[in-house]
């Protein structure tokens, strides 16, 4: 399964090496701040000290508390669509693949270091800096709405259907937010049944799930 990266795992020496730790220093401080403390109450100069950097240097990496805003939540989706990619390479089942689909990304979304996917709820969300976020999760979407057609709904349906499956994917970040401590993959397991329930493809059984984290593996 894709995983990102978190700030604490072994890098590589050297200069750039340390710009990049930096870089990811000042990423795990304000997803921390933001998710906890709240976006708009966050100060760079709060994320600096959180992250042991002078202001100065912050600035060096993100112009604005805004662009690191877009880092954090382009993070959230880049990993789904390299998923997304993968599987569309594989003859798998269509049901295999959404559930192989789903199941990644609750799982990301779910076990990453902070609860980013709450920051989908910011007014923020709508400003230009943070077009390519919203175009990444619109194909993301898209992608769901392909596998959803292919399973054989309706086409007056295939709209309603793939807003329903998305939201039931994200609203783990809301889930996450009222019990920190979830188990993030029973969540998953469950989450991806239910979507292939809404995509008209019945209960799953534990050979789908296994032929689909086969293909995650990959």
């Amino acid at each position: 399964m894709t995983k990102t990266t978190g700030v604490g795992r072994p890098r590589a020496s050297g200069a750039a090496a340390s710009k990049r730790e930096a870089r990811l220093a000042v990423l795990d401080a304000a997803g921390e701040l933001f998710t906890g403390a709240g976006y708009a109450a966050t100060t760079t100069r709060a994320i600096a000290e959180r992250a042991g950097l002078r202001q100065a240097s912050l600035y060096y990496h993100f112009p604005s508390k805004e662009d690191i805003l877009a880092a954090l939540l382009e993070d959230t989706v880049r990993p789904s669509l390299d998923v997304a990619g993968g599987l569309s390479a594989q003859l798998a089942p269509v049901g295999t693949r959404l559930w192989a689909l789903a199941y990644a990304d609750i799982h990301l979304l779910g076990s990453a270091r902070h609860n980013l996917g709450a920051l989908y709820l910011l007014p923020e969300i709508s400003s230009p800096r943070l077009a390519r976020f919203r175009a990444e999760r619109a194909e993301l979407k898209r992608v769901y709405g392909s596998l959803v057609a292919a399973a054989g709904v309706p086409g007056e349906l295939i709209g309603i259907r793939t807003d329903l499956v998305f939201g039931l994917v994200e609203s783990i970040a809301i889930v996450r937010r009222d019990q920190p401590d979830l188990d993030v993959e029973a969540h998953a397991v469950e989450g991806a049944d239910g979507v292939l329930r809404l995509a008209g493809l019945g209960e799953p059984d534990a050979a789908l799930r296994d032929s689909a984290r086969a293909l995650l593996e990959d």
